[in-house]
């Protein structure tokens, strides 16, 4: 992978930035996708964000490199906090993290003013999708898109969501499989729950050995494994 060809998984996160947006991208790493996404004229400007200096300096060196300075600026900062107010973003890209990180860089970014609820946001957790869900429509944000796709043996789903300001409701079942995904169920989505099928059985089991039983997380996994077994029947 590189600033020409990017993964499977990144490229379909690309695919999602609105045409002609301004864009954050959170945990850039080697800014690959801003820069993919600027060489090929799909957006004029980007921000690059990263927390750790390794990667900040890669990203700076692969900047440089394709002379693209003026258009993409890489800065040092802990999550939303590498967008500044000058830079107009309208778009922000999270990838690669788990679901309840993604979330609380979002949470904090809204608290701390650089997440202003216009935004377009392309998401892609690797676990805990429904957490980050859940924060979503609690923060007024509608589901627009869904997409669930398998690399090297790893599924990944990706999330875009856009300010809403209609009424919307979720049920807890669309929010743990994602209501569009849900609706879709294509066979990647349900290899994925075959799998969880599984994992849920395994983790009932150990709960239920338990000394002192926790029953409210037996009741939420036994809820979960209803579900599962609904969708895959």
């Amino acid at each position: 992978m590189n600033e020409q060809v990017l993964s499977s998984r990144l490229m379909q996160v690309g695919k999602q930035v609105p045409l002609g947006a301004r864009l954050a991208d959170i945990g850039s790493d080697h800014a690959y996708l801003p820069t993919y996404l600027v060489l090929k004229q799909q957006i004029p400007f980007a921000v690059a964000g990263e927390v750790v200096r390794g990667p900040y300096e890669s990203a700076k060196k692969q900047v440089a490199k394709n002379g693209l300075e003026n258009q993409i600026i890489v800065r040092l900062a802990d999550g939303l906090a590498a967008i500044h107010a000058e830079d107009q973003i309208d778009a922000i890209s999270i990838a690669g993290m788990g679901g309840a990180l993604i979330r609380n860089i979002l949470e904090n970014g809204k608290q701390q003013g650089q997440l202003t609820g216009n935004e377009t946001l392309i998401l892609q957790p690797n676990v805990g999708e429904a957490t980050l869900r859940n924060w979503l429509i609690r923060n007024d944000y509608e589901i627009r898109h869904e997409e669930i796709l398998e690399e090297n043996q790893k599924i990944y789903e990706i999330i875009v969501a856009i300010p809403s300001d209609r009424n919307l409701s979720y049920s807890k079942k669309e929010l743990f499989f994602g209501p569009i995904l849900l609706k879709e169920r294509s066979l990647i989505f349900l290899q994925k729950w075959q799998k969880e099928l599984t994992n849920k059985q395994r983790v009932l089991k150990e709960l239920t050995k338990a000394q002192e039983l926790p029953l409210e997380k037996i009741a939420e996994v036994k809820e979960q494994l209803q579900w599962i077994e609904e969708v895959l029947a």
